[in-house]
């Protein structure tokens, strides 16, 4: 069992999405689920080596369900077409995403649209010292693995309590602060797949810390 049983399953049941088939299928689903588990479980005890503020999160714990939430997206299909996890995990802070879809498969990290008080805290922070946001930003290697901040709407002018003449409006006007690396499944096959992992997991490292500090204070 490895990642491509773990894709062709999900190619199954994007063709069946439906509960009867998923029923029928179940033993399989379990398969795939527990197998990711496990390799979500190793690069936890990976991460925790390269981090001494790693915080442990289990593969259980990590893994977000295959079930789409009808309540909030009623024209939704009963099941997300990808795997989904996030380790790193400390409450109501950013951890490291990681998705392996039918339509994409890549890890990353931030605040993609956060709630009015957290974003507060990220302008806050970057208003006290956005050069070393920017410095993280703008590192070659970073660059290189990530590119720029996901593209989003920011604001026309300069939130509430911040100068239109601050010197990283910029950022300022963000909604939201992420980016990610993307992978294609020949890189998820190869034999050092888990090192790339460990590569993206660091680089992305001081970007994550910098929102983090700034949300926990």
């Amino acid at each position: 069992m490895g990642f491509p049983e773990l894709y062709q399953f999900l190619s199954e049941l994007n063709k069946n999405n439906n509960k009867e088939w998923m029923d029928k299928h179940r033993k399989e689903y379990y398969a795939v689920r527990d197998f990711y588990i496990s390799w979500l479980n190793k690069m936890n005890d990976k991460f925790a080596v390269i981090d001494n503020d790693y915080v442990d999160t289990t593969g259980k714990k990590a893994i977000n369900r295959i079930n789409n939430n009808l309540m909030f997206h009623p024209n939704k299909p009963i099941y997300k077409d990808h795997f989904s996890a996030g380790l790193d995990q400390k409450s109501k802070q950013g951890d490291f995403y990681m998705e392996f879809g039918l339509a994409e498969t890549y890890m990353g990290g931030g605040y993609w649209h956060p709630e009015s008080k957290v974003l507060r805290s990220i302008r806050e922070a970057i208003d006290y010292n956005g050069e070393a946001l920017k410095e993280i930003l703008n590192k070659p290697s970073f660059k290189k693995m990530f590119g720029d901040l996901i593209v989003d709407k920011p604001l026309k002018t300069a939130p509430k309590g911040f100068s239109q003449e601050h010197s990283h409006i910029d950022l300022l006007r963000r909604k939201s602060f992420a980016v990610v690396h993307y992978l294609d499944r020949k890189s998820v096959y190869k034999l050092d797949f888990e090192e790339k992992v460990v590569e993206i997991y660091q680089e992305l490292l001081p970007f994550r810390r910098y929102l983090n500090q700034a949300v926990s204070v």
